[in-house]
């Protein structure tokens, strides 16, 4: 990848954009000015979801901003309540209604599971799967996949599917680099995207990685990303000012060694978030 607009091939022919721009907890700041921004820094692939509560204002800045609907990459998600056969079909709709689309190119299923204690979650991510399948097979969106979704979760779609996932959606940062979840996603064909890439403050303080910002003579935060591009995994960063959200697409221009990613790959659990799909299932999450 040379430039953030370059694309990759999901495993049904459809091109993905390298770099995504994260929509969640903008709602908590003029999420309507980030996203014209982020437009203006030539962003065109958005994730949001139901949860977000982000999608009504990313569909109006899309048709103020006089771009074709065609040239964007939108992607969304169902939250744990809207999980189920008719659930996920109706909450689809209602994702289109408040984005003021007729498609999207990718629909996720957020969480695997709804709470620790459930002992129906298999069926129950099935029921949603097929839902989502059955969108896809009819032509409402370009895409179906997965968020938070463990080797074990998958595993479950996998051996009752039609349709195979295309991306799943995981905490990935330095300090956090989840490679069994990542390796599994390649071995069966699905693509790996990182939210929380810069991994919040935590990362942008951390010795390490300040003391590589200053070797590449870049920001901590661009390490952050850059490790994340070269493991070709894709990249959801959040930013919320002109600067920021062009120094983020600036990482194609320096190449991190061999041994400082070995470095990467190896630091102490760092910046964990603290949510996990089995074991700490967020009431409301913070991706």
């Amino acid at each position: 990848m040379k430039h953030f607009t370059d694309c990759y091939t999901l495993n049904n022919g459809v091109r993905i954009p390298c770099m995504g721009f994260g929509t969640y907890n903008a709602e908590n700041t003029d999420n309507a000015a980030i996203v014209r921004t982020a437009i203006e820094a030539g962003y065109r692939y958005f994730d949001t979801a139901s949860l977000y509560h982000t999608e009504e204002v990313l569909g109006q800045a899309i048709k103020d901003s006089g771009i074709p609907r065609e040239e964007f990459f939108i992607v969304s998600k169902l939250w744990i309540d809207e999980m189920g056969y008719e659930n996920a079909k109706e909450a689809y709709e209602k994702s289109l209604r408040r984005l003021q689309m007729d498609y999207l190119d990718l629909y996720l299923i957020h969480w695997p599971r709804k709470n620790e204690d459930d002992p129906t979650w298999k069926q129950l991510d099935i029921e949603t799967w097929k839902a989502l399948e059955e969108l896809y097979e009819e032509g409402k969106v370009r895409g179906i996949g997965l968020s938070n979704f463990l080797p074990h979760h998958i595993e479950n779609i996998l051996s009752n599917c039609r349709v195979t996932p295309v991306v799943d959606q995981l905490e990935i940062h330095p300090g956090y680099s989840q490679e069994t979840a990542v390796n599994y996603c390649r071995a069966h064909g699905i693509q790996p995207q990182a939210w929380s890439p810069i991994g919040r403050k935590a990362l942008l303080t951390h010795p390490f990685i300040k003391g590589l910002a200053e070797k590449y003579q870049v920001s901590p935060a661009q390490i952050c990303l850059r490790y994340i591009v070269q493991k070709e995994i894709i990249p959801l960063p959040k930013s919320s000012s002109m600067e920021r959200m062009k120094q983020n697409q600036e990482i194609f221009d320096f190449e991190i060694t061999q041994e400082d990613m070995y470095m990467l790959d190896t630091m102490p659990p760092t910046a964990w978030l603290g949510e996990h799909p089995d074991f700490n299932i967020p009431k409301k999450s913070s991706k």
